[in-house]
C-alpha cells in the first residue's frame, strides 16, 4: 500500500527526516512510535503532502506520489487527521462537511450518513459545537471527517494527545472497528495502540530505528527499555 526509501525532508534549511524507510501492507495497522521531535508528524506530513519530499521514494499501490498535490492525494486514497484533529468552533456537521470537499454535494451527505451510522454519538450531536465535546468524542469527529474522503489509508497523527487513559482506551476501540477496512498509519508515543496494530515502526531522530511486528517489539527488551524506558 505504501512504500517509502531514504526519505529525506524539514522545514526550510532544517533537516528532520534522515533517510528513513517505511513500508506499509494493504488493511494493516502500522504504529509509528516515537518521542516527541522523533519525526512523526513530519513524516505524515510529506505522505499527504504538506510538505516536500526532499529526496527518496514515496510510493502508493506502485506509483509514485510525491509530486501530486494534497488534493490529488487525496483523491488517490489517502486520509490524514493532525493532532488537534477538528475545527472547535465548527459544530460537528460542519466538521464533517470539510471533509467532504473534494467530493460532490450528494456523495458527501451519502458519506456524511455513513460516519453516523458507525459512530451514532455523533448524529445525536450534530448540530452541537464540536470544541465542547468530550476530548474522545472530539477525537471521533477528527476520525469521521477523515473518512468522509473513503481513503485507502488513513494517517493519524497522535490521536492520544490531550486524552485522559479513559478517552485513550476509548479511541483505541473505535479504531479497532476500522482494522481489516482500511490502512492505518497511526504516528504515537503511546504504547497502548500496539493493542491493535499489526506492525509497528520506531522513529528516532529521523531515522527509522526498527520495523517489524508487534511480537518482535515487545520481545526485544532492549529496545524498549532504550526508547522507552519500558523494563
Amino acid at each position: 500500500m505504501l512504500e517509502i526509501k531514504q526519505m529525506t525532508s524539514g522545514y526550510g534549511p532544517m533537516q528532520v527526516l534522515w533517510d528513513l524507510d517505511l513500508k506499509v501492507n494493504p488493511n494493516e495497522v502500522q504504529v509509528v512510535l516515537g518521542a516527541n521531535g522523533a519525526g512523526k508528524s513530519t513524516l505524515l506530513k510529506v505522505i499527504i503532502g504538506l510538505l516536500p519530499l526532499w529526496s527518496g521514494m514515496l510510493k502508493m499501490e506502485g506509483d509514485d506520489i510525491a509530486h501530486m498535490s494534497v488534493t490529488a492525494r487525496v483523491k488517490r486514497g489517502v486520509g490524514y487527521m493532525s493532532e488537534k484533529g477538528i475545527f472547535p468552533e465548527l459544530t460537528v456537521e460542519e466538521n464533517l462537511r470539510l471533509g467532504g470537499l473534494s467530493k460532490k454535494r450528494g456523495e458527501t451527505q451519502e458519506q456524511i450518513d455513513s460516519v453516523y451510522q458507525r459512530f451514532p454519538e455523533l448524529k445525536e450531536r450534530r448540530g452541537y459545537v464540536a470544541g465542547g465535546l468530550s476530548g474522545g468524542q472530539r477525537k471521533l469527529v477528527g476520525v469521521g471527517r477523515s473518512l468522509i474522503s473513503q481513503p485507502k489509508i488513513l494517517l493519524m497523527d497522535e490521536p492520544s494527545s490531550g486524552l485522559s487513559p479513559r478517552y485513550v482506551s476509548e479511541v483505541i476501540e473505535r479504531l479497532a472497528e476500522l482494522r481489516g477496512q482500511m490502512t492505518l498509519v497511526i504516528a504515537e508515543q503511546n504504547i497502548s495502540f500496539l493493542k491493535i496494530a499489526d506492525t509497528v515502526s520506531v522513529i528516532e531522530g529521523g531515522r527509522t530505528r526498527f520495523e517489524g511486528s508487534v511480537a518482535d517489539f515487545t520481545n526485544d527488551d532492549n529496545l524498549k527499555t532504550a526508547f522507552f524506558g519500558i523494563e
